[in-house]
């Protein structure tokens, strides 16, 4: 989404789904630094670890929301270290990943009430340990969590790739729907890799947590989040418990 165009698109799907009574949260990351990654996710030292969080928590956050606000929208942004609503601890492979870290706890306490009063929620994946210190969250896993914590009836991943595709070169082979020992069975076969490792693993996380169902959809595509929410077809693939 860093295309103000496609931006617009899916923030104006946002807020026509908002209008018509559905309650979001939108969970973003987004850096612009030169990003290294380590089994599909991103590392951060320390160094880029203070630009990360301006960043993201900062413009990105504002941005999103005042783009959400024009449209019609009441969009309300938030990090996760906002009223502790994100707590981690440094990654087993945090030798590897830097300031990339687990979530341990997540209180949902602040959400309820922005929600109830019908307005679109944008969050930046940084949270923050017991002693303060911020930390980069991957978006994904931060979702996943979000999802589970607040009792959410569908998880959407968009990315910039049609969904998970049965063979990774031929983008024709896109999976429709699947189930948990379906998608568990691709990844031991190798079929999910890179990026879509973070993705698929937080879906199959949220659905053994009480999601009802997982998607991951190409956002580049015009109006893909309400091909996915609001017909039979969907628009990219979908993870079922």
């Amino acid at each position: 989404m860093k295309s103000a165009a496609l931006q617009c698109n899916v923030l104006s799907n946002l807020a026509l789904l908002s209008y018509i009574g559905l309650r979001l949260v939108l969970v973003h990351g987004g850096g612009r630094h030169e990003p290294k990654f380590h089994n599909g996710l991103r590392v951060t030292n320390a160094h880029t670890m203070e630009v990360v969080e301006m960043v993201l928590a900062g413009k990105i956050n504002k941005s999103l929301v005042t783009v959400i606000n024009m449209l019609g929208g009441t969009g309300v942004g938030l990090c996760g270290k906002d009223a502790w609503l994100l707590i981690a601890r440094p990654s087993s492979e945090s030798a590897v990943l830097g300031f990339v870290v687990e979530i341990v706890r997540v209180d949902p306490s602040v959400l309820h009430p922005i929600l109830a009063d019908g307005h679109i929620l944008v969050i930046a994946s940084v949270a923050a340990d017991e002693a303060g210190q911020g930390y980069n969250v991957n978006a994904d896993t931060a979702t996943g969590e979000l999802a589970v914590t607040v009792g959410a009836e569908k998880l959407i991943l968009l990315t910039n790739v049609a969904g998970i595709l049965e063979d990774r070169n031929d983008s024709g082979s896109l999976v429709k729907e699947i189930d948990i020992a379906g998608i568990r069975r691709m990844m031991e076969e190798g079929k999910v890799a890179g990026g879509m490792i973070p993705k698929v693993s937080c879906c199959v996380r949220s659905l053994a947590q009480g999601v009802r169902t997982a998607s991951i959809i190409d956002g580049t595509v015009a109006h893909s989040l309400l091909l996915e929410i609001l017909t039979d077809e969907g628009a990219g693939t979908m993870i079922t418990g």
